[in-house]
């Protein structure tokens, strides 16, 4: 038998819940299990969630709504921002690109022009540099090449890439060659820089040639004047006669500044006009008798009074006595024509050479004569050979310079002679 106690505890079932309908006569009744209401109360409370969520929706639909579009809106706007700086970026990129272009295309015409002009000088410098190495002498040597070839230049300059333009400013005058085309800094070299550093260098060196061109026109030029200083200085000093007009110092007038062409063309002519005036004083110069005679022989006699070798008395000697033995070659000193040409009481044989502007020359004592009267002579020229014909105690070499017909001391032209030998 089951205890009393645990079987009305334990053996007991739990009743199910009854829900009973009566109408009228009619009664129903239902049985609810547990599990049912449980389904019921879940589904009634998952229509309360959703009715509960579809009123919030209906109250919040707007504001999501124009949040949702309000967020579109931005991003769409950004996204036409960006699309529209890419543009403009590509447009500037487009626009640098292509007055890169157009300033290289400049950079390289300008670079050519005085290239070929640098060219055409150099063309213009051969024959005046050739007269003026005949007149001046040594000149100073300096580099006058010519530039780049077109071919190597254009080379270069087609290498260099497009790159992006400096800032140019209005009050900028330098040539385009001396512009930038960079106004950033850049950490690593790019082949925009070696194209910039690559017109710079070509620049400086047209620049460079250009410059080692006027220098040298210039110091031709100043050579060529002192030349002609110092022959003038030296004919004046000797009260000798100079015709050219060598003073420069009485000038004066505005100041015009030139371009580089004007500059050349004026020094160009500045060296035209030193080779002329140094031309004519030459000219002047080489018309008088400078040089000495007889080379390297003692004077036995000066000009002017001494004692009379034959008779022994005071008397003028009109000009110098160099001793030389007989037979040696009897030069002229200057350039000139011969007037006398024979026996001449005391000279013996002698020769006279009339040199123009007054001047003229004798060589007395001869033993043989070389030329004849008309000849023209130049300086150096033999005219005969030295003996001790005529009123002579032995053989030597009689030289006269006379002017007007009035003999003067050949010393005088000797001295001037030396002096100015190293510009003639």
């Amino acid at each position: 038998m089951k205890p009393t106690g645990q079987s009305a505890v334990f053996g007991r079932r739990k009743e199910p819940h009854t829900v009973i309908i009566a109408r009228g006569n009619e009664i129903r009744h239902f049985t609810v299990r547990p599990w049912l209401a449980a389904f019921i109360g879940s589904a009634l409370a998952a229509i309360a969630i959703g009715y509960l969520l579809a009123t919030s929706y209906l109250v919040l639909r707007d504001d999501l709504i124009g949040a949702t579009t309000a967020r579109q809106a931005r991003m769409q706007q950004a996204y036409e921002d960006r699309i529209s700086a890419l543009r403009a970026q590509v447009d500037r990129i487009t626009s640098r690109q292509l007055l890169d272009q157009q300033l290289m295309e400049t950079k390289v015409s300008e670079l050519l022009a005085r290239q070929t002009q640098l060219s055409q000088r150099h063309g213009r410098l051969g024959p005046i540099l050739e007269r003026a190495e005949n007149e001046v002498g040594d000149v100073p040597a300096a580099s006058d090449a010519p530039a780049k070839p077109d071919a190597e230049i254009t080379g270069s300059l087609s290498q260099a890439p497009t790159y992006s333009v400096a800032s140019l400013s209005a009050g900028d005058t330098r040539p385009f060659s001396l512009w930038s085309t960079r106004s950033d800094p850049l950490d690593n070299e790019t082949a925009a820089d070696r194209a910039d550093k690559l017109f710079v260098s070509i620049n400086a060196s047209l620049k460079a040639i250009e410059n080692q061109q006027l220098t040298r026109i210039t110091t031709l030029a100043d050579n060529a004047y002192r030349n002609a200083d110092a022959i003038s200085q030296a004919l004046e000093a000797a009260g000798l006669p100079v015709d050219a007009e060598l003073d420069k110092n009485d000038v004066g007038g505005p100041l015009v500044p030139l371009d580089s062409s004007m500059i050349f063309d004026s020094k160009v002519k500045e060296l035209d006009e030193a080779l002329d005036a140094l031309d004519q004083v030459k000219k002047e110069a080489r018309k008088l008798p400078l040089t000495n005679p007889a080379p390297g022989r003692a004077v036995t006699s000066p000009f002017g009074v001494r004692t009379d070798p034959i008779l022994g008395t005071a008397a003028l000697h009109t000009g110098m006595d160099f001793r030389a033995p007989i037979g040696m070659p009897a030069k002229v000193t200057a350039a000139g024509v011969v007037t006398k040409a024979g026996w001449n009481g005391g000279y013996g044989r002698m020769v006279e050479v009339d040199h123009g502007n007054g001047f003229a020359t004798r060589y007395g004592h001869l033993s043989e004569i070389d030329v004849t009267v008309g000849q023209k002579l130049a300086a150096g020229d033999v005219i005969g050979k030295t003996g001790s014909s005529g009123r002579s105690t032995g053989p030597h070499l009689h030289y006269e310079v006379r002017h007007n017909g009035e003999a003067v001391d050949p010393l005088r032209f000797l001295a001037v002679g030396k002096k100015v030998a190293q510009f003639l």
